[in-house]
């Protein structure tokens, strides 16, 4: 069905402890608009926009990478000025607190404060105090991300329904990267994304090959407007894990897409057409012994 004290982790690449029936999650995907640099002005949209979400049933809610900042910063130095930390600041908490109020996941895209700022996005748990951390880790020669630090890690965050992968945007293009959170047992991923006029391959082909061929639901919040002469396309999507696209939003206006997944489509990785005739299994299937050459740096001769 479709209708339009906080512990930090980074990498829990630990033993299922979600339950082991698969179970059905109503997933939100949350397209809106962005005020650069307006960090307190998004953050009440964001939480407006929360609440609409919940009040249709939602689970699971995602909103578009880079949600609280905006993207398009011409340096370093103006994107510092809407960072924030993921540790000790009073948004994210206040995010994280209303998540718990209402019993949802949510996952939010911010500017993270540091030594360098990261592109990151926040999962904020049905508890509170539960967070799950990710910095986007491939960064495309655009907006804020000419001027981010990349992250080093791909994880799953545990909730009580399944396991959650997190990319975003541009870590979308790198199948190598979809792949791995499956490998570590993720029933969803978050797609948080800022996709600009240019982009529109992602909607297009990427976001389902990313989720059939991974077994995986997949749900992608883009965002909408105009930036800086930069114009963004909309068409959040809901993806199912036979690549099926089970909701997209248009590519002007603020809308909420809610979904309801069947984890249990994502955890039969084994495809029985004809039993014993035509069989498929995206996960068994690997040829692991032949993908050494995906670990080096350069160009195979």
């Amino acid at each position: 069905m479709c209708t339009m004290g906080t512990k930090m982790m980074t990498d829990p690449d630990t033993p299922r402890t979600t339950p082991a029936e698969p179970r059905r999650v109503r997933a939100a995907a949350v397209q809106m608009d962005i005020r650069l640099g307006e960090v307190q002005a998004n953050l009440l949209r964001v939480l407006e926009l929360l609440e609409e979400a919940a009040g249709g049933g939602a689970q699971l809610v995602v909103f578009p990478e880079c949600a609280l900042s905006g993207y398009c910063f011409e340096s370093l130095e103006e994107a510092r000025a809407a960072a924030i930390s993921a540790g000790h600041s009073e948004h994210l908490r206040r995010f994280a607190a209303r998540c718990a109020e209402l019993g949802v996941v949510g996952v939010l895209g911010f500017i993270e404060a540091g030594a360098g700022c990261f592109n990151s996005a926040i999962v904020a748990g049905e508890a509170p105090g539960s967070l799950f951390l990710y910095r986007k880790t491939h960064l495309p020669v655009l907006g804020f991300d000419r001027f981010a630090t990349p992250g080093n890690a791909l994880g799953v965050a545990e909730t009580s329904w399944g396991r959650l992968g997190v990319l975003i945007c541009y870590d979308v293009r790198f199948p190598e990267a979809a792949r791995v959170l499956a490998l570590k047992g993720a029933d969803v991923i978050a797609l948080p994304t800022n996709w600009p006029v240019g982009a529109e391959s992602s909607p297009d082909f990427l976001t389902r090959a990313r989720a059939w061929e991974n077994r995986v639901f997949l749900v992608a919040a883009n965002r909408v407007g105009v930036e800086r002469g930069r114009r963004f396309i909309g068409r959040s999507q809901i993806v199912a894990p036979g690549g099926e696209v089970l909701c997209e939003a248009g590519p002007d206006e603020e809308a909420i897409l809610h979904a309801d997944l069947d984890l249990g489509q994502a955890r039969r990785k084994r495809i029985v057409y004809e039993p014993g005739a035509w069989e498929l299994d995206v996960i068994g299937g690997r040829r692991p012994d032949l993908y050494a050459p995906l670990l080096g740096q350069g160009r195979l001769e």
